[in-house]
């Protein structure tokens, strides 16, 4: 036994030996040929960096904290550069930059505006061809769109983007150019057509362009008819919903307070001169908040409808169309022209003994504003869920003006998911003390909110990341007062990121419940979601008032495009609430406000989903610079893809400032929504 144990022994050794790298003998024994010095590695390695580190001089820390502070200027410096240049490449170049652009998406921008081809993975080239002898330049034109339309492939790639081949500037200029000038660029195919699509639009444009065989002069009527061509059918496969033309309906939301808390129409008559004077104005329909707080105020399950029957009849009568808004939330405050509408006054009774089922901010305190997302599955509603109540609150309205719907009174309804309808928590809440510009709270203190996050945490397998964050400062805060929002605060450490990534979850799991139930309750109707437009403090990385309204939208990150993906599952629309007013230059930089660029980032990222698009302004306007913005963002100039409005709903002025001051402004407004008036 031991003779074979000395035997392995002895193996084991010989095949280590072998194993060993054989060095040569003249690098071993040379004295001019040093052995290589083999890297320290683990444990060793460690020692020596230590080593490495204590022998050669260390900066201080005070050289190193301005050394950061330098670096945070001259990056600052920097993106400003950056923002003001992508933001003129937007507006007055109309380049379809993405939401968050860098420097590879500007060049590929200028390079395709140059004519070059950019691919997705960067590959840059010009589509070239043999210089054809001198001919007349319609002859030319048709002679080099039917090279690059047939030409076989040669190495060049294929061409990816839809544009018209006469581009407007070429048409205008070709005339006065010489031949070789007025060239245009390769036909460039939209990615996002299909196969049958793209067959359609080439051999649409082949028969447009072997009627100009012949030499005729490029800017002819019908040169401009073809040149329109591939643009036109661009536009039609975005989808507008108005066959391609510039008219964006008009709606007017009437004044809460018609219909009182016993759910009876207060002024028939002085609805009617409403009526009749938003009639004259060409509107097209009529926007009626429907209040859960006054339907089903006294008892669970008895629904009054008998106020709103009786306005809706009305309507009728003057052939307008309807939106109805299901308002599950509480309606009040310094705007309201002491007009308050609570939630239904059972619920109130419930809320007194389980105090969990409103929103609750760090401090304790409950806001009765809304029913808090934590019970849309705990039955503490008299038995129900929080989605169960809303659901029978639709379903009853849907069974009782079964009869508007069947004859197309009722052209959308728009359910209120959040606080003031929007889908957002209520975070700024004026009853809390809070004030404009503050960063508002997060409120997700609730018993149901927090087992629900604690729940999260585990699952993480961080359970003491189970808790809300104790330095996000107050409600009037400012991001760098607070350790959580300031630059490179907790927001964006790992228990940060967990959270608000928790918070928005919450936040798109209630839309996509309440919608489940509500496409089940309004079957091909249209369904409406309000988007509020948090632009406060969005200069700042951290975007702390979007945080706590519930949208993880930081500076390096798109809290949007989840969401759109949700309500594009539901085919809802996204009515985005638009501030309509210029922010003055004080206010950007008090409040580092950006409400042309949240304007345009959230708009883009729902047209990107797909999804149809309307807007609502915030504010009452009184002058036409405020009425062109409005305009001019629901129907965007110049817009290569065509998008706009789907429709537009116009919170109005006082009837007694709107009669006076401002009949002639809005008329001007509503008729440049309806395309009689170019701006």
């Amino acid at each position: 036994m031991n003779t074979n144990v000395n035997t392995m022994n002895n193996s084991f050794a010989a095949g280590a030996q072998d194993l060993e790298p054989q060095q040569s003998p003249t690098a071993t024994s040379h004295p001019y040929h040093p052995q290589p010095q083999r890297r320290p590695r683990g444990f060793a390695a460690t020692n020596s960096n230590n080593n490495t580190s204590t022998s050669t001089p260390t900066k201080s820390r005070k050289e190193r904290e301005k050394e950061k502070e330098r670096t945070k200027l001259r990056e600052r410096h920097r993106r400003a550069i950056t923002s003001r240049m992508l933001a003129g490449l937007r507006q007055y170049g109309n380049f379809p930059l993405p939401a968050r652009a860098d420097m590879n998406d500007v060049i590929a921008a200028l390079a395709r505006e140059a004519g070059w081809t950019v691919e997705a993975d960067g590959t840059t080239y010009r589509q070239s061809s043999p210089v054809p002898p001198p001919q007349a330049p319609m002859a030319q034109f048709n002679s080099i769109q039917q090279n690059n339309i047939n030409a076989p492939n040669t190495g060049a790639h294929p061409v990816r983007s839809v544009e018209s081949p006469l581009y407007s500037s070429s048409i205008k200029n070709c005339s006065m150019r010489s031949s070789v000038d007025c060239q245009p660029s390769a036909l460039r195919v939209d990615e996002n057509l299909s196969p049958a699509s793209l067959d359609s639009v080439a051999a649409e444009r082949d028969a447009k362009l072997d009627k100009y065989s012949s030499a005729t002069a490029i800017n002819s009527p019908e040169c401009l008819e073809a040149g329109q061509l591939v643009q036109d059918v661009h536009c039609r496969e975005h989808g507008n919903g108005l066959s391609g033309t510039s008219y964006i309906p008009v709606y007017v939301r009437l004044a809460t307070g018609l219909i009182n808390n016993f759910c009876q129409l207060m002024d028939p008559e002085g609805i009617k001169e409403e009526l009749q004077h938003l009639k004259a104005l060409h509107v097209d329909g009529i926007v009626v908040d429907c209040w859960w707080g006054i339907v089903e105020a006294w008892t669970p399950k008895k629904y009054e409808w008998a106020g709103y029957r009786e306005m809706f009849n009305i309507i009728r009568e003057f052939g307008m169309k309807l939106q109805v808004v299901m308002s599950f939330h509480e309606y009040g405050g310094h705007d309201s022209g002491g007009i308050f509408i609570s939630l239904p006054q059972w619920v109130l009774e419930i809320g007194k003994s389980n105090q969990d089922i409103f929103f609750t901010d760090r401090g304790g305190r409950r806001n009765t504003e809304c029913l808090s997302w934590g019970i849309d599955k705990e039955r503490v509603l008299r038995g129900r869920t929080g989605i169960e109540v809303y659901f029978d609150f639709m379903r009853s309205f849907r069974t009782e003006f079964d009869d508007l719907f069947t004859e197309g009174l009722i052209s959308a309804v728009e359910i209120g998911l959040g606080a003031s309808g929007e889908l957002k928590y209520p975070s700024f809440s004026e009853r809390m003390g809070w004030r404009y510009p503050g960063i508002g709270e997060f409120q997700c203190y609730d018993k149901y909110l927090l087992q629900n996050l604690q729940k999260a945490a585990k699952i993480r397998g961080h359970s003491f990341w189970g808790r809300g964050p104790d330095n996000a400062g107050y409600y009037n805060s400012k991001p760098h007062e607070t350790g959580f929002f300031c630059e490179k605060g907790d927001f964006d450490s790992y228990y940060g990121r967990v959270f608000l990534r928790w918070y928005t979850k919450v936040l798109i799991d209630h839309a996509d419940n309440v919608l489940s139930l509500a496409s089940l309750a309004f079957e091909e109707i249209q369904i409406v979601v309000k988007i509020p437009a948090v632009y406060w403090w969005y200069k700042t990385s951290s975007h702390a008032a979007e945080l706590t309204a519930g949208y993880y939208n930081s500076s390096n990150r798109d809290g949007y495009s989840p969401l759109f993906e949700v309500l594009k599952k539901h085919a809802v629309t996204m009515k985005f609430v638009i501030s309509g007013l210029q922010a003055s230059y004080q206010e950007i930089d008090e409040a580092m406000s950006d409400p042309e660029t949240l304007s345009w980032q959230v708009l883009n990222a729902a047209w990107d989903q797909g999804l149809s698009v309307a807007g609502q302004n915030a504010q009452p306007c009184y002058d036409r610079e405020g009425f062109t913005r409005l305009v001019e963002t629901a129907r965007p100039r110049n817009n290569p893809d065509c998008r706009r409005f789907s429709f537009f709903v116009f919170q109005q002025p006082s009837p007694l400032i709107q009669r006076t001051i401002c009949f002639s402004e809005i008329d001007y407004f509503i008729k440049s929504m309806h395309g009689d008036v170019s701006n």
